[in-house]
């Protein structure tokens, strides 16, 4: 176990080895009786496929995703989408009732759900609101992350959203970078990358060679298209991977998730994903322009991933228009700071304009 992983465990959980399943053990044979699986396969399984429990690691499905996001297969865990990666670490990092986490609201709920549910604190460090969009204050949330006199302990992670969601901030690099060594040895710097994809820019996973207090959130939910298989993996130093494999359920993804991720993940496939994301910024290049001529959108958020957050004269009439004219988006009100904001996801061409003709505007041909 490497330093700053035995520094930043919880204490309980330094020596803890995890349920052992009866696939976690590297075994060969012809008859199989070790699991009390049934020894017939169900009517609805004609081939006998769901009759055996699936690897608690899928292989193959490791050393593809191992590929896709350019780490060796030991610096990763695949799970149940981002949520799994998100209540693993929580789990692993914060002590129940006395943990902590930094976080940058608005910005996706689960993180602070995750906290909730186990009794850490949640320390918000809001984004600021100016020129270049709403933006994260990593100095800020490097000082709330540090515990000071009178104001308890460090915490124990500190979440990062790039691109935001809601607010499609793309962070740089080398602020990431210069964040984490700031807090090395005391915090681990999340890096939650669902919408990279849609941004066209590197990843974090570059920075884990030389910060092993980073662990980076990836998802095949979003650009992959594959929301309802909840497919997600934490990518990390092999020390932090391991830790975390021993505080996860025995089989986290089911055979028919395993095979339908792989298939996902071939050579034809990904060519098609690739395709499909210019086009996706394309469509949301003209999505904005069209938001932008609408006579009730106050404003529109730069966005890097595949959604654009808009502020509103009147939100509650936008809404409703939206809604009958069928249109389905995410209402943000809510939220800390978007009281008259709207998130809208970019949709086909059609789905684009039929938003845009709902807002009254006039050329909604814009959107095509």
């Amino acid at each position: 176990m490497s330093a700053t992983v035995r520094a930043l465990l919880r204490d309980d959980l330094r020596d803890f080895g995890g349920y052992k399943s009866a696939r976690s053990e590297a075994l060969t044979g012809s008859v199989w009786l070790n699991a009390n699986e049934s020894a017939w396969a169900n009517p609805a399984d004609a081939e006998g496929r769901l009759r055996r429990y699936p690897q608690p690691q899928p292989e193959a499905l490791c050393a593809r995703l191992a590929q896709l996001y350019g780490v060796a297969p030991a610096q990763l865990l695949v799970g149940r989408g981002s949520d799994e990666g998100i209540d693993l670490l929580v789990r692993a990092f914060c002590a129940p009732g006395r943990g902590r986490i930094v976080v940058a609201p608005p910005v996706f709920g689960m993180y602070a759900v995750c906290a909730r549910l186990h009794g850490a604190a949640i320390v918000g460090v809001p984004l600021r609101d100016g020129d270049a969009g709403l933006c994260a204050d990593l100095r800020a949330m490097g000082d709330a992350a540090l515990g000071r006199a009178g104001e308890g302990q460090d915490a124990s992670l500190l979440f990062l959203c790039s691109p935001g969601n809601p607010s499609g901030e793309l962070l740089r690099l080398p602020d990431i970078a210069a964040l984490a060594e700031r807090l090395r040895g005391r915090c681990l710097v999340i890096v939650d990358e669902a919408y990279v994809e849609y941004a066209d820019a590197p990843s974090a996973t570059a920075l884990l060679a030389d910060h092993d207090n980073i662990a980076v959130l990836r998802t095949l939910s979003k650009a992959h298209a594959l929301a309802a298989a909840r497919v997600g993996c934490v990518l990390a130093a092999p020390a932090l991977i391991e830790a975390l494999r021993r505080c996860q359920a025995p089989y986290p993804l089911p055979q028919p998730v395993v095979e339908a991720a792989l298939a996902a993940l071939a050579p034809h496939a990904l060519a098609l994903t690739c395709s499909r994301m210019a086009a996706v910024r394309e469509a949301r290049a003209r999505l904005a322009d069209g938001l932008r001529a609408s006579p009730g959108v106050k404003r529109v958020y730069p966005s890097a991933g595949n959604f654009l957050l808009a502020r509103f004269a009147d939100a509650d009439a936008a809404f409703a228009a939206l809604l009958a004219a069928g249109v389905v988006v995410r209402d943000m009100r809510a939220m800390p700071q978007l009281d008259d904001a709207l998130r809208i996801s970019v949709g086909s061409a059609e789905e684009c304009r039929r938003v845009l003709a709902a807002l009254g505007v006039a050329r909604v041909e814009a959107a095509a």
